[in-house]
């Protein structure tokens, strides 16, 4: 497909629509909101079923996190002010500043792919040799952050509730204000929360929530981007049409996963056009046999991209820790260079 066909393409999808967009809000606001409350209130009754109550909270969550999303690439709403203020407040919610976490999302998409521009908005990914040269202890970290129960369990916790309330010494000051105006609602909300359920229950429900949502969105962006038949390249062979096409997954997800996480397994149409809004991703991907190619990945093989940790620069693939001993073994060391 040459670059200007999928321009135009897309271009019919990349009109927000007013209509959608408020019902959208309107229906997972009211519908986490709701869901919260069901929590509190089950909590004087049986805990038994605060559990799975939590869990399809933190599923709006994951949804209210999508139109945050679709705030911060302007797309969700054509009025870039109402873009602003319903991103900073679906923000808040999700523990996440809205132009700090703009600015570093804008940096992965115009290096998703790209080898030599790793670092941001990313998921820290190591090529063959770069982990092979690495000490002893540096290994012994980087496979720990790699290891699943980090990865997913521990790590998206940590980012949500404790990192995005730093801001990035590269963010310029307008950035960097944006996080202390969203680390003061929250403050607020907890102190509201607190006075209005308690403290104690405030806290566990809106953390217990986070960190279920927050481990869902880090796997949704990991499967999206690690995957196998990944596309990687040098910044002298990057090419965007190819990392939009080849570097994200279509995560195709059963139709509840499908709602809950926005469409936002239709990746390779978002990562082709950041302005195509969430409730349009799909029948953008309809829209064109061409988007049938893309790699596909379904929910129970995406399992299988648990097992990669490194790049393979000679073969291009992601491959594990058993593949890695095997090269090492094999190859020189200026064969693994690629």
């Amino acid at each position: 497909m040459e670059i200007n066909d999928w321009k135009e393409i897309v271009s019919d999808f990349e009109k927000p629509c007013a209509r959608r967009a408020s019902w959208q809000l309107i229906s997972t606001l009211g519908c986490y909101l709701g869901t919260w409350a069901a929590i509190y209130f089950a909590m004087k009754v049986n805990y038994l079923i605060v559990l799975p109550l939590a869990l399809l909270a933190s599923g709006f969550l994951v949804r209210l996190f999508i139109i945050f999303h679709d705030c911060c690439h302007n797309s969700f709403y054509r009025n870039r002010v109402l873009n602003q203020w319903i991103g900073f407040f679906t923000g808040v919610l999700a523990f996440t500043p809205f132009k700090h976490w703009r600015w570093e999302h804008s940096v992965h998409h115009a290096t998703a792919g790209d080898l030599d521009r790793r670092g941001v908005g990313d998921v820290w990914t190591l090529t063959v040799k770069e982990y092979i040269e690495m000490s002893r202890w540096d290994r012994f970290v980087y496979r720990m952050v790699r290891n699943p129960v980090i990865l997913f369990g521990i790590a998206p916790s940590y980012v949500f509730l404790f990192r995005e309330r730093l801001s990035s010494p590269r963010a310029n000051p307008a950035t960097r204000k944006t996080v202390r105006l969203t680390n003061c609602a929250l403050l607020v909300m907890f102190l509201i929360g607190g006075l209005i359920f308690g403290f104690l229950p405030f806290v566990l429900i809106q953390v217990g929530i986070m960190a279920f949502a927050a481990s869902a969105g880090v796997w949704l962006f990991y499967i999206q981007h690690q995957f196998e038949g990944v596309y990687w390249e040098r910044h002298e062979h990057w090419e965007y049409t190819s990392a939009a096409l080849e570097g994200s997954s279509f995560y195709r997800l059963p139709r509840i996963l499908q709602w809950f996480t926005g469409n936002i397994g239709y990746h390779h149409i978002h990562h082709l056009s950041s302005k195509v809004p969430n409730y349009y991703l799909e029948a953008c991907h309809n829209s064109h046999p061409a988007f049938a190619n893309v790699t596909t990945v379904t929910f129970w093989g995406g399992f299988k991209s648990l097992s990669f940790r490194l790049w393979d620069e000679t073969d291009k693939m992601l491959v594990g820790w058993r593949r890695m001993r095997e090269i090492r073994r094999l190859k020189p060391a200026n064969v693994i260079a690629g």
